[in-house]
């Protein structure tokens, strides 16, 4: 598959384009929008990875040229996360929208489902042979005393394998079943991404977990973009928590999660 980078950012784009090769795609990089609308016009490109901060024109008026061109499927990827930019990208004919950072196997992903939905036939009305589907044993292979309401298994995750279904420290409470968190008794709304560093942290209370390993574990191993979105989510833990000394700040290493109404 041949893909189209359009990112202006040396740092971003140079990790981008050696991980997209290693995964065996064929890559070819502008970093202007002009760039961009040039090499639809006169490549054959099977689908566009548009970032919208660029140095000439706009990502959303490149696609908006783009799309007179030709049908091509495109991903936005940009910092930009209002829910009002992904809906102007979507209306202007972006087929994804991706938000820095992001992982190279979350990209890898949404950018082999994209192309899967490019090449899907269009369907047409069909008669369905019920006589000829397997049944629930035979499609899963299960076992006839299995329960079929059996748990998932949770090996796959082993922050959530190693910890309790619960765990306290101090007032906080951290419920891993149920992905629910409560101060003094009253809970306390947090998004994925929120949960995850606090998850991370609350392995081992006291113990600093470096900047590198939150990202690593909470976003991905392969990431690309900023660090500050860790420290924005840090912050926006720490007013949800009440007192910011739940989550202290070791200069140059990373941070850790402590009781701050400890004796």
């Amino acid at each position: 598959m041949k893909l189209l980078v359009v990112e202006d950012d040396p740092t971003i784009a140079e990790p981008l384009l050696a991980g997209l090769a290693h995964h065996g795609f064929e890559v070819t990089h502008v970093t202007t929008g002009l760039a961009a609308v040039e090499a639809v016009a006169t490549q054959q490109l099977d689908l566009v990875l548009l970032d919208l901060g660029l140095p000439d024109i706009d990502g959303l008026d490149a696609c908006r040229e783009i799309r007179k061109l030709s049908n091509i499927p495109v991903i936005m990827v940009t910092a930009r996360d209002h829910e009002v930019d992904r809906v102007v990208g979507l209306e202007l004919g972006a087929d994804d929208y991706i938000v820095k950072p992001f992982g190279i196997r979350e990209l890898i992903a949404r950018v082999r489902a994209v192309h899967r939905r490019f090449e899907l036939p269009t369907p047409t009305s069909t008669t369905i042979d019920l006589a000829g589907i397997p049944s629930v044993d035979e499609t899963t292979n299960m076992a006839p005393n299995m329960a079929p309401n059996m748990a998932p298994n949770t090996a796959l995750n082993p922050i959530n394998d190693a910890a309790p279904n619960e765990q306290s420290v101090g007032l906080l409470r951290i419920d891993h079943r149920t992905h629910r968190i409560f101060l003094d008794g009253v809970e306390i709304n947090l998004t994925p991404k929120e949960y995850g560093v606090l998850q991370v942290l609350a392995v081992d209370p006291g113990a600093v977990v470096s900047r590198m390993s939150l990202i690593e574990q909470v976003w991905d191993e392969h990431w690309y973009g900023p660090t500050k979105t860790l420290d924005v989510h840090i912050a926006q833990l720490r007013q949800k928590l009440g007192d910011p000394r739940w989550i202290e700040t070791v200069r140059s290493v990373g941070y850790r999660l402590i009781d701050p109404f400890a004796i």
